[in-house]
């Protein structure tokens, strides 16, 4: 039989093209991430349990990129981590969090720790504005079964504004008043919103980040193929999440593709991506099933074993290069997931038709990545895990399936668990890539990620030209 070869981003190299851009800010590297979300920064931080969970997609937001929740938790808690990233920021908040006036402040300060929340409307049985109830108030207060009636700032002391209060009638009222928060109240006294001082400031410090038509950061989450997927997905869609990612090993499969199916006839209204796969046949049987992006690489992550264990897999560079070219025609966008060992390697991954990368081990190992520091030898690290890995695994049977110890010796992984140094915060490892690529773009003399697939040509290299593009002969410092 005749056998087609496979590439990895290893395995080629772009070649400088005559450029006339004349400095690599000059380059823009917007790019949709589906169809109808475009990010500034085409960065999406992975759905595992080690990399995102609501403080890393803030940051990926804040950014410019976006972050996918993984699921290897609770439809609560996914829910909680997609609430807490949509109220960090945005021009007015929906649905402020309220209290009764007869709220006992055990009560309160046990809403506040759930929902990391440090104020909260007072509101009487009808929904009238009775006060507000800031931290100030909490201060120092050691009776536990005090009612909120008696710590909070009554309504006649109140600042409010009408609905429809413009950013910058609020920012005015912010100056003048020297308030922090804003309740916007109707003509019944009946809350229809609330801004604050820091949504106001982060409106303006962050002109380029990821926002929602209501200016609240954009985040997405994933979802499963079976059991509770759909009931997920709804409660999700409710809390007001952007993009629902069908997280599955084998996109390419019978279970998955009902599930893509079925989820996006449910919820039109909602981007999905699907995946993963890594053949322009299982790229066009997501696409004909309805996704606004596929997401490819079976295999290329730094922690996974698929392609040892089960011996299936594709060379990420091909996969990613041959699943665009099918995608194009629809003009449905591919997410290059997993396989990039260096900074060039997001410029090839893009070049060859992504339109935004997925990264995990980047981006664990960060303050925003879940889990704690570890110190060994003097140096510090953060757990990094595949999510097909044994400890991963096993979290989630003892977790949410109920299984029990002596049931666990059944699990076959396809990743395993590391040790990641300590990198710092996101922001800095997101600067240094982007860098990169704006550079690569620069050589290739695409102005944007649409003049890269353009303008990008290959060359295949041998093991040879790997090491000499390395720095080599040399004893670094």
């Amino acid at each position: 039989m005749m056998l087609k070869e496979g590439l990895t981003y290893d395995d080629v190299l772009l070649i400088p093209q005559r450029s006339y851009i004349n400095h690599r800010s000059d380059v823009s590297t917007e790019s949709y991430l589906t169809r109808n979300i475009k990010l500034r920064v085409p960065f999406v931080s992975a759905n595992m349990d080690t990399v995102t969970e609501s403080e890393m997609a803030i940051a990926l937001a804040r950014e410019g990129g976006i972050g996918i929740i993984h699921r290897f938790m609770t439809v609560e808690e996914q829910i909680a981590e997609v609430k807490r990233v949509k109220r960090h920021v945005g021009y007015i908040l929906d649905n402020p969090y309220t209290v009764t006036p007869e709220t006992a402040l055990a009560k309160v300060l046990q809403m506040s720790k759930i929902k990391h929340v440090d104020c909260f409307i007072v509101v009487d049985d009808q929904g009238k504005v009775e006060g507000i109830l800031s931290k100030r108030d909490m201060f120092f207060e050691t009776n536990m079964k005090m009612r909120v009636r008696e710590l909070m700032t009554p309504f006649k002391k109140l600042r409010v504004g009408k609905p429809g209060t413009t950013f910058s009638e609020a920012k005015k009222i912010f100056h003048e008043c020297k308030i922090e928060k804003l309740p916007l109240v109707d003509k019944e006294r009946k809350l229809k919103g609330l801004i604050t001082a820091r949504s106001v400031v982060n409106f303006e410090k962050f002109p380029y980040s990821t926002k929602d038509g209501y200016g609240r950061y954009r985040v997405g989450a994933a979802i499963g193929v079976v059991k509770d997927y759909l009931e997920r997905a709804e409660a999700l869609v409710k809390a007001d999440v952007d993009v629902l990612v069908v997280d599955v090993a084998h996109g390419h499969n019978d279970v998955a593709l009902k599930a893509v199916k079925e989820v996006k006839k449910k919820f039109k209204d909602v981007d999905i991506i699907g995946g993963n796969v890594a053949t322009k046949e299982g790229a066009l049987e997501l696409i004909a099933r309805g996704v606004d992006a596929v997401k490819v690489g079976i295999g290329p992550g730094g922690l996974c074993t698929t392609r040892i264990i089960a011996g299936v897999g594709y060379p990420q560079f091909s996969a990613v290069y041959e699943c665009a070219r099918a995608a194009k025609k629809f003009k449905v966008p591919v997410i290059a997931d997993g396989g990039t060992n260096y900074p060039g390697d997001i410029a090839k991954a893009l070049a060859s038709g992504g339109s935004t990368c997925m990264l995990a081990g980047w981006f664990a190992g960060t303050d925003e990545s879940p889990g704690g520091i570890i110190m060994r030898k003097g140096m510090k690290y953060k757990v990094h895990r595949g999510s097909a890995s044994f400890l991963a695994t096993a979290d989630r049977q003892i977790k949410l399936e109920n299984r029990t110890e002596n049931q666990l010796n059944k699990i076959v992984p396809e990743g395993v668990e590391a040790l990641v140094p300590y990198k710092g915060h996101v922001a800095d490892v997101i600067y240094q890539l982007l860098g990169a690529l704006r550079s690569g773009m620069s050589y290739c003399n695409a102005t944007t990620i649409p003049n890269l697939w353009k303008n990008a040509r290959f060359v295949k290299i041998t093991e040879a030209g790997l090491r000499e593009s390395k720095s080599h002969n040399v004893s670094e410092i």
